[in-house]
């Protein structure tokens, strides 16, 4: 890994997932071929995408049988436990409606009402991504969600993982469709014969499913446009170097163009580090990946400070931030900006990824900034409640009479004085 003094910092922003013209063009039609022919375009984007004929997407219950014979028992009691620490983290995110009552017998609030459904994608192709189900779908049972829909690509074979269906049958899914792409958010979008749409749409995808997403957006709210993944480690000489690099390496082997940042004052460190991120690599099963990511998106910043290290930080705002430092817990107030803060030696990224129960779908590319992660909120909306007193319209009618001619809006001026004439 590249070791650079900070003041050479780069951002770790990629370019945004825009995509070509001709991907984005593919995009369009296989959109609007969907709202125009439903399950009849469904049927030929899937043949021609996932190379396999399909006469129901839906997936079955002997299906979902048959998966749990298919994983071992060890990992079914994994997938539950891990179900039960996500649930529980994400209860405690549950807001009430409120009321309140003003001196003068108005009452003003706030209602929160679950969505009526969302669409849930979960990638496929050669991988089986069992925590995105669990990632999105509790959240959103959470929420009070009645109708959770989970779209995946089929292999040749016309089936889903086995892990992916059990975990969706453990998360409580009862709708589940074999298809993915651009089709499968289109489906879910607009509705075909087999589908019926859904109020928003969740999950990471490839460029075509991100496109797809952005594409639909407004007709359907979606979670968010997420790119590669990214981790930031601020680390001191209490550190181990080989965590350290290993850490660093968990994102690297994602996608060629994740990225990983180690931010330390220890120059002996960032040299150990980069030592042993080289020694990990040539170990690693998916080091060409992981290899093309260090090499263009890793690197190691020196600073003078922890604080500097801590500021670098807050500019970078990672997905992902570990904070390997002696006493961590006295910098968590001086981090303004990270999609999840990891701190001390055994919180490794992957206890997030899998089974703490913070959720770990999160903002990517800077947006911490600005950004939150997938939380019960993104399943629920809000619905400001206004219940005006005889008393409150008389001693404020006037006013807000004035303000709507002060706009220029006659008609409003007129609809509250009629209420301060008639008796």
């Amino acid at each position: 890994m590249k070791i650079v003094k900070v003041n050479d910092l780069v951002s770790i922003k990629r370019s945004i997932e825009s995509g070509t013209t001709e991907q984005l063009a593919v995009v369009k039609k296989i959109i609007s071929d969907i709202r125009s022919n439903g399950d009849e375009a469904l049927r030929a984007y899937t043949e021609k995408f996932d190379s396999v004929a399909l006469d129901s997407f839906l997936v079955t219950e002997n299906e979902i049988n048959a998966a749990y014979s298919q994983v071992d028992a060890e990992f079914i009691s994994i997938v539950r436990e891990a179900a039960d620490n996500i649930r529980i983290f994400h209860e405690k995110q549950l807001r009430p409606s409120w009321m309140t009552t003003e001196e003068n017998g108005s009452m003003l609030g706030q209602k929160i009402t679950p969505l009526d459904s969302v669409g849930v994608y979960v990638p496929g192709g050669t991988a089986a991504y069992p925590s995105s189900v669990l990632m999105n779908v509790i959240p959103a049972k959470v929420a009070g969600v009645k109708r959770i829909v989970m779209v995946s690509p089929p292999n040749t074979a016309g089936k889903l993982p086995a892990a992916v269906l059990v975990a969706a049958k453990e998360a409580g899914v009862e709708e589940i469709y074999k298809v993915g792409g651009a089709q499968a958010i289109g489906a879910l979008a607009y509705g075909t014969q087999s589908i019926s749409p859904v109020d928003k749409i969740t999950g990471p995808g490839n460029i075509f499913v991100a496109l797809a997403k952005r594409e639909v957006f407004g007709d359907v709210d979606i979670d968010m446009i997420a790119g590669p993944s990214e981790i930031a480690i601020i680390a001191d000489d209490t550190a181990h170097a080989d965590e350290v690099a290993a850490d660093l390496l968990s994102q690297a082997e994602h996608d060629p163009r994740a990225c990983s940042v180690l931010v330390t004052p220890s120059m002996k460190l960032a040299e150990e580090v980069a030592i042993e991120v080289e020694k990990q690599l040539a170990l690693l099963p998916r080091k060409d990946i992981a290899a093309k990511s260090i090499a263009d998106f890793g690197v190691i910043y020196v600073t003078s400070s922890i604080d500097e290290a801590v500021e670098t930080v807050n500019q970078l705002a990672p997905e992902h931030l570990e904070v390997l430092t002696e006493n961590g817990i006295e910098l968590l107030g001086k981090i303004r900006h990270a999609g999840a803060i990891f701190i001390g030696r055994y919180s490794s990224e992957p206890v997030g990824d899998y089974f703490a129960g913070p959720n770990h779908v999160l903002p990517t590319n800077g947006t911490a900034r600005f950004s939150s992660p997938l939380n019960v909120d993104d399943f629920q909306k809000k619905s400001s409640v206004i219940i005006y007193s005889e008393k409150a319209m008389k001693e404020n009618g006037e006013k807000i009479a004035k303000f709507a001619r002060m706009e220029g809006l006659e008609a409003h001026a007129r609809a509250v004085e009629l209420r301060l004439k008639n008796k």
